[in-house]
């Protein structure tokens, strides 16, 4: 669906998630999410999961971005959506969680998922922290 095609609703709720995403995901992730879903397509999941993702659901009062961030670690980490997992990873730090916290979170899922669901999350979690590291990108111990 492309943008003219938006419902108000939908309109009104992406322009509500495209800042938090931008904020929690960084402008660069979003920006190449953008152009790879440039084809009539993929916009329409693009659309989507701006209006309802991060409009509707991040875009919603009762939790703090850093609690949505530990959620979706767990989430991700006890379904084994190991590339989400690292994108949620990144954001989880750009909204204040330390390694300790990240870690807590897969120690929980080994206990309550399964050990090779949390070795999986364990593995993509700490590539992208060192990575974070290497990219100059403090993350809180």
């Amino acid at each position: 669906m492309s943008s003219d095609k938006r419902t108000l609703s939908q309109q009104a709720l992406y322009e509500v998630g495209m800042p938090i995403r931008r904020s929690v995901l960084s402008d660069a992730y979003v920006d190449n999410a953008l152009a790879k879903g440039s084809t009539e397509f993929a916009k329409a999941m693009q659309e989507f999961t701006t209006a309802y993702c991060w409009g509707a659901v991040w875009g919603r009062p009762g939790l703090e971005r850093k609690q949505r961030s530990l959620i979706n670690l767990s989430m991700l980490a006890a379904t084994g959506k190991v590339h989400e997992l690292a994108v949620h990873t990144r954001g989880a730090v750009n909204n204040g969680l330390s390694a300790t916290e990240i870690r807590e979170v897969l120690v929980q899922v080994c206990i309550y998922m399964g050990v090779p669901a949390g070795m999986e999350a364990f593995k993509a979690v700490e590539k992208v922290l060192i990575d974070m590291a290497a990219e100059g990108i403090e993350v809180k111990p």
